[in-house]
């Protein structure tokens, strides 16, 4: 089971494509507690990633990665229509989860891993892992603080040329992309209206499917209990792009730099209406991965069974998956 407070922390991956890379270059890069198992099906890619990241046990099935004595969090790491079932078996076992984003990719499952995870008291966080860097907090600040006055408009779009790569069952640009727009604008308008806000309001929606049925590009137009509007735009067969704007009664903030890919230096840009601009400069360690995994380890440092804001709870997840699931429903395509 997992080890006692103050020992290092194992963690154990499960999956091995490119994002398992990237959290495990995150993991090293913090040092701070070390990856001790992965699982994967496929011998060539699991081998390849336990030579680079010096990963001394390898499972051939996830199963056995779970039921490991020596894992004490587990990354879930597959395609989105796998992560609840995991996301089960995890919390059953009692291991502390970071599971991918987007937690599912219906509400039904959402609801079952949800309610495993709370069944068991175990500790969970989605994958959300810009939500845990410093650039977020700043954007999040701003706002509070009424820089802009008060909240009128969001519009927020994130574009990138993934098709190719996704599986057909992860449901395409909406669970791959469109979570991030839309778990931004949801910290936003929870953190300045409340979740009553957050969770009432009627949206309309538009887009197009692609060769594997899925929804490859859409448009929404959301209103929120709070009077706020915002209109979000993703698609997977663009080449990459990302935009966000807030516009409050007295100026407007614009996000330069992407929100969703953080990295050590980030900029937004604030602008009282008709006035000359402020160029906010926001400096880090690193990136939205690395600051995750801190954010991960101080929680099951100090105990705690969810992170806090900015980051994602498991609440915010439900509210996050219901977003995007109330979104694909909206689409006329």
């Amino acid at each position: 089971m997992s080890q006692a407070k103050n020992e290092i922390k194992q963690w154990g991956i499960l999956g091995t494509s490119f994002i398992s890379g990237v959290m495990a270059e995150a993991i090293r890069q913090d040092g701070q507690s070390r990856i001790y198992a992965v699982a994967g099906r496929s011998p060539e890619p699991r081998e390849l990633l336990a030579a680079q990241y010096d990963i001394p046990v390898q499972h051939d099935n996830y199963d056995a990665l779970i039921a490991d004595p020596k894992v004490d969090i587990i990354y879930i790491a597959l395609p989105n229509h796998l992560h609840h079932e995991y996301v089960i078996k995890a919390a059953k076992a009692g291991k502390a989860i970071l599971c991918e984003k987007s937690l599912s990719v219906d509400m039904e499952k959402t609801e079952a891993a949800l309610a495993a995870v709370d069944q068991h008291g175990i500790f969970f966080a989605e994958g959300l892992m810009y939500l845990n860097h410093p650039f977020t907090a700043k954007i999040l600040e701003v706002i509070k603080a009424g820089k802009i006055g008060e909240l009128r408009s969001i519009q927020g779009q994130y574009t990138a040329a993934i098709s190719q790569f996704v599986n057909p069952d992860s449901k395409g640009a909406l669970y791959n992309l469109g979570c991030y727009p839309v778990s931004l604008l949801h910290l936003i308008i929870q953190q300045c209206g409340g979740n009553e806000s957050a969770e009432n309001y009627t949206l309309s929606a538009m887009g197009r499917r692609g060769l594997d049925g899925n929804i490859c590009e859409t448009q929404a137009n959301f209103r929120f209990g709070n009077g706020v509007m915002a209109q979000l735009h993703t698609a997977e067969d663009y080449g990459l792009h990302a935009e966000f704007t807030v516009l409050g009664s007295t100026g407007s903030l614009q996000v330069t730099t992407n929100p969703w890919l953080p990295a050590t230096q980030n900029q937004l840009t604030i602008t009282q209406y008709e006035q000359q601009s402020e160029v906010v400069e926001v400096t880090a360690d690193g990136d939205g991965f690395l600051y995750q995994v801190r954010a991960v380890l101080n929680a099951l440092e100090n105990g705690d069974a969810e992170l806090t804001r900015p980051a994602a709870g498991p609440e915010d997840s439900r509210q996050i998956m219901k977003l995007l699931t109330d979104w694909e429903d909206a689409v006329i395509a």
